[in-house]
């Protein structure tokens, strides 16, 4: 049994240098449930949706619409750990004023804990500072921000050269001082995660940036193996489920074919 006390913010925030924190995607009831109930410290409902859900081939059609609906289902199945939501692309970037009217609507309709938006400019450090004054507190994600993929030139690897290193802990400060409570820092060398957590006194959360971090997250499908056709080098999968999903379906139609589906063990 998993510590049925749920965490908050500050349990996050004071895990910084500690017991690496965990991190795990979900965006229904039933694997919410799962996912809560095998002792991780954060859900993230992410506008990965869009890849692993919606079959997109980038997060930007993901409206704030579907991550409300998705976020609500999550919640019904998570109890103890941090409910954290992805803001979509084009809920944030217009105004301030927008991702403030956008955050509050998310905390209001699903009763999640926090909002995640990306970037660390200093106009969008300035976002954060205007959300987490209203009261909602903000995970913020530094390095390959799929929102920006087309700007970005696709899932590149980011911060390979000095300025490139320096920019990014520029934003990492940046998000720290505007108020942010973490950050995600996504697909950089694994050194340069390093000295961006070691920068800040907020908990890094890696993903593709190596163990230097104060966390890591992974989204389930692919650390299920639900997701065949992706691969990148940090992706450790911890189960094949694909197949053994595949397996079943064959052998339900199977027995279903031959006529030994149901048998009297299943009939009333």
């Amino acid at each position: 049994m998993t510590d049925e006390k749920a965490v908050t913010i500050r349990d996050f925030a004071a895990r910084k240098g500690g017991e690496k924190l965990v991190m795990v995607t979900a965006y229904d009831a039933l694997f919410a449930r799962i996912v809560d109930e095998s002792g991780v410290d954060a859900i993230l409902v992410g506008d990965s949706l869009g890849n692993v859900v919606a079959g997109l081939d980038s997060t930007l059609g993901v409206t704030l619409d579907q991550m409300i609906y998705h976020a609500t289902m999550v919640r019904r199945g998570c109890r103890r750990a941090l409910l954290v939501i992805d803001l979509p692309f084009m809920t944030y970037q217009v105004s301030a004023e927008d991702a403030m009217r956008n955050a509050g609507r998310v905390m209001q309709e699903t009763a999640a804990q926090a909002v995640k938006l990306e970037g660390g400019s200093p106009s969008r450090a300035e976002t954060v500072r205007r959300v987490v004054e209203m009261g909602v507190p903000v995970m913020g994600h530094l390095g390959f921000t799929p929102q920006s993929i087309h700007a970005l030139g696709g899932a590149r690897v980011q911060g390979r050269d000095e300025a490139g290193e320096r920019r990014l802990l520029d934003e990492a400060k940046r998000l720290e001082d505007a108020g942010a409570f973490s950050i995600v820092l996504e697909l950089m060398p694994a050194a340069v995660a390093r000295r961006v957590t070691e920068s800040v006194r907020i908990p890094t959360i890696g993903i593709g940036a190596g163990p230097g971090c104060d966390g890591q997250v992974l989204v389930l499908p692919d650390l299920l193996g639900l997701n065949a056709g992706f691969a990148p080098k940090f992706l450790k999968r911890y189960a094949e489920l694909g197949d053994a999903a595949r397996a079943a379906i064959r052998g339900f139609a199977d027995e279903t074919r031959s006529g030994r589906y149901p048998d009297e063990a299943h009939s009333f």
